[in-house]
């Protein structure tokens, strides 16, 4: 049995799928609603297959990239692709990505908890800065009385590596982990999130202010 016969029924859900979302899903969200329909298939898989009947993903990716070398302290990488919470608050994920409306770069910095995919906070700006993301923070530690434990990953960004960040985190006995160098994979839930927000959110709609796309996100 050849290669094409092995994934006949594979390439045709693919292929729907892909269609069915106007070509706005790539590889990552097409493999996670073939294992909706029970299929049990790796997204290399997927990649591969896709690439083979030229299926690419329409929308074009705006990633704000917060690192600059070095600054200040890089923290261990903790959670080393381990995604799974068994509760809520025990593992955090954050990240800044940029976000285009018109002429405007907005810059969204959230909070997401693995368990469940919940955003616990969010900030967005017209600056990626500290006061950014000690907003964020401040949101998310007024919900709760008490995080000791919790582990707080995200990429090595000089936001992260700062002072301050780090002192925030400590204080609420939080420890702190951080993707390696250059691979965004090592904060994929924080990505995914960006992903499907600008799938069906930000590209999905025509926004004509920056004020109309935050009534949105919020929404």
């Amino acid at each position: 049995m050849n290669s094409k016969d092995k994934y006949e029924n594979e390439r045709k859900s693919i292929r729907l799928i892909f269609h069915e979302h106007k070509g706005r899903y790539g590889y990552r969200r097409v493999t996670a609603e073939m294992r909706n329909r029970g299929y049990e298939i790796n997204h290399k898989t997927v990649q591969r297959l896709m690439n083979e009947m030229g299926l690419q993903c329409k929308i074009r990716k705006v990633r704000y990239r917060s690192y600059k070398g070095e600054v200040g302290k890089i923290a261990p990488n903790i959670i080393e692709r381990n995604f799974i919470a068994t509760a809520p608050n025990r593992k955090w994920a954050t990240d800044v990505t940029q976000i285009n409306v018109g002429a405007v770069k907005l810059y969204l910095s959230p909070i997401v908890d693995m368990f469940n995919g919940e955003i616990v906070s969010y900030n967005i700006s017209t600056s990626p800065n500290l006061e950014q993301i000690y907003d964020m923070l401040d949101k998310a530690f007024a919900k709760y009385d008490c995080l000791d434990g919790l582990i707080l990953h995200s990429d090595q960004g000089w936001q992260y590596q700062h002072y301050g960040y780090r002192k925030r985190l400590e204080e609420h006995h939080i420890i702190q982990s951080m993707s390696r160098e250059g691979n965004c994979l090592d904060n994929a839930v924080a990505e995914n999130f960006f992903g499907i927000m600008k799938s069906e959110l930000l590209y999905a709609e025509k926004f004509e202010t920056p004020e109309a796309f935050m009534k949105a996100l919020e929404e």
